[in-house]
């Protein structure tokens, strides 16, 4: 196994909205490096410890050593390794670009296409897309499978997505992503009728018990979860439908995928987490890309000029055909 792709073999799924360089405080003395990384960058202990060999985990800005145990208060920082198990190659794909300047690029990423090249995905990547588009402007910080991103989005969720086009901005958006001043919201549509007209899913979310490939909500003492925070609001109700907004407080993998169905209202079409299983669903396949999810708006400060900006997308044609269509069941 090549060592600097620490996470294909075992992390099929990567988080969603993480930065490339992850920062952790201990809030405990004692506690084994390893065991620490591990817990909070939600991956396995071997990959933590593989890791800190290759020198990718620092303490207080130091190269970590294997053995390190941490005092409380140490900052532990985690730099992503670069991923080569292919090099992507760009590929004039189309791009919707909302917004593009020196530093950034937002796009209207499409239900169905993967966010960077990873195993079983070689092509046909935003990256793929980027790097046609953008050239050599993207930043190094990803590696070469990853230029320019600083988040993700699932495969089957579609909306906006931010990459960086130099390494300062990279930087700056990863730092905004960990303070929360970058952030997104979705709308959604949910199999059941939301009683309330808003509400918070408060629920730590880690890598399922027996299924590698799935995220779950894991409470207790159980190391393995992170604390996950989802807020909602009802806009419109149908039969058997919600129509939603949902913020991210936080940014785990399947995250809101996964507090919804936690909830009891699994998101329409994800059928790995509950949903596609209604007559309405099955009546309506064809237009049911995935997960009825979308990233509409895009908030964050500009990297350069420190300006608060604000980006909006419309809902892809399929997700406004589905509303009408239950609209006209609710008449």
């Amino acid at each position: 196994m090549n060592e600097k792709n620490v996470f294909a073999a075992e992390d099929e799924i990567l988080p969603d909205e993480s930065p490339d360089v992850l920062s952790f405080c201990a809030e405990e003395d004692g506690e084994r490096l390893d065991s620490f990384v591990a817990r909070n960058a939600n991956i396995s202990r071997s990959q933590a410890q593989r890791l800190i060999e290759m020198g990718n985990v620092t303490i207080g800005g130091k190269t970590a050593a294997k053995n390190s145990k941490l005092k409380k208060g140490d900052i532990a920082e985690l730099i992503f390794p670069e991923n080569e198990d292919c090099d992507a190659k760009p590929e004039n794909i189309p791009l919707e670009v909302v917004y593009e300047d020196g530093d950034i690029i937002i796009v209207n990423k499409p239900c169905g296409m993967v966010v960077h090249p990873a195993p079983g995905h070689s092509s046909g990547t935003l990256v793929n897309a980027l790097m046609y588009h953008c050239g050599d402007s993207l930043s190094g910080i990803g590696g070469v499978n990853r230029p320019g991103i600083v988040h993700r989005i699932d495969r089957d969720t579609s909306g906006l997505i931010c990459a960086a086009k130099n390494d300062s901005a990279h930087l700056s958006l990863a730092a905004q992503l960990q303070d929360h001043t970058m952030h997104r919201e979705y709308r959604m549509i949910v199999v059941g009728n939301l009683k309330e007209d808003s509400g918070t899913v408060d629920a730590p979310i880690g890598r399922h018990p027996t299924d590698r490939k799935k995220m779950a909500v894991i409470k207790g003492s159980d190391k393995r979860s992170r604390y996950a925070v989802t807020h909602w609001r009802t806009l419109e109700r149908f039969s058997g439908f919600t129509y939603a907004e949902a913020v991210l407080e936080t940014g785990r993998t399947h995250q809101i995928r996964v507090h919804m169905a936690y909830s009891g209202h699994p998101l329409m079409g994800d059928t790995v987490y509950g949903g596609g299983h209604t007559t309405f669903e099955k009546h309506n396949a064809p237009l049911i890309d995935g997960q009825m999810l979308h990233a509409t708006a895009l908030i964050l400060n500009h990297p350069r000029t420190g300006e608060k900006m604000r980006f909006e997308t419309p809902l892809p044609e399929n997700f406004t055909e589905i509303l009408e269509k239950l609209r006209r069941m609710n008449q």
